[in-house]
């Protein structure tokens, strides 16, 4: 798009700019939409603490309260707490994480009943901690719906999402999610071949996860790093 601005002289000869009002206007750019969305954002502990007082409570997040929700979001704090205790890195990854020399944030969208955000959160986590340049701040889809909105997948809202911003600029250097590059494959081909996803794939699909045991995730997030 391109703005013109008019720029002539009075009757008194002094200098007069017309700008449009679009410019004048206090627009939503995408560095402001992200510091807003991270003002209100929590870090990981706080929202694995989130999960486990959900779980407690028979809730979730979300304003749909539905009762398969509640019970995803039950048996995504278990699958959190488990991650949390037995993901590993191995030490060739470790050493390529710890040369990152900039701070970052890893902004992530999720919700408590995604099934998907449970594997792979706990190891943006994990990677975050290994490097303490790299901070993870998340925040919830549905509250966040103008971020969201900017960062689809095929045009929907999928999650987990993972928006990595350069501190230093606040500039957006990377994206990663809603799945690791494995598990994005396995349900692309099994969408082209039969048009939609099954509950019965669904269940190869956290079974998948179980086996990988989050290192295709790791691998992804580090070729992202560009280290």
């Amino acid at each position: 798009m391109v703005i013109k601005i008019d720029i002539d002289y009075d009757k008194n000869h002094n200098l007069k700019i017309d700008i449009p009002l679009v410019l004048l206007q206090d627009r939503h750019t995408m560095e402001n939409i992200i510091k807003e969305s991270l003002s209100k954002s929590i870090t990981y502990p706080e929202y694995a603490a989130l999960l486990q007082d959900l779980a407690k409570n028979n809730d979730t997040t979300g304003t749909n309260k539905a009762e398969n929700l509640v019970e995803y979001t039950k048996l995504n704090a278990r699958r959190m707490k488990r991650w949390d205790k037995t993901l590993k890195v191995n030490d060739a990854v470790k050493e390529q994480i710890e040369k990152i020399d900039k701070k970052i944030t890893w902004l992530v969208l999720t919700e408590s009943w995604c099934g998907d955000a449970a594997h792979v959160v706990p190891v943006m986590q994990k990677v975050a901690e290994i490097n303490e340049n790299i901070k993870v701040q998340v925040v919830l889809r549905d509250e966040n719906e103008e971020l969201m909105n900017n960062y689809l997948t095929n045009g929907g809202k999928s999650i987990p999402k993972l928006i990595m911003v350069d501190d230093a600029s606040g500039k957006v250097i990377n994206t990663f999610g809603p799945r690791p590059s494995e598990a994005t494959q396995l349900v692309n081909d099994y969408k082209e071949k039969y048009g939609m996803l099954t509950p019965e794939f669904k269940e190869d699909l956290q079974r998948w996860y179980n086996k990988d045991k989050g290192q295709n995730a790791i691998n992804d997030l580090v070729s992202l790093l560009h280290v």
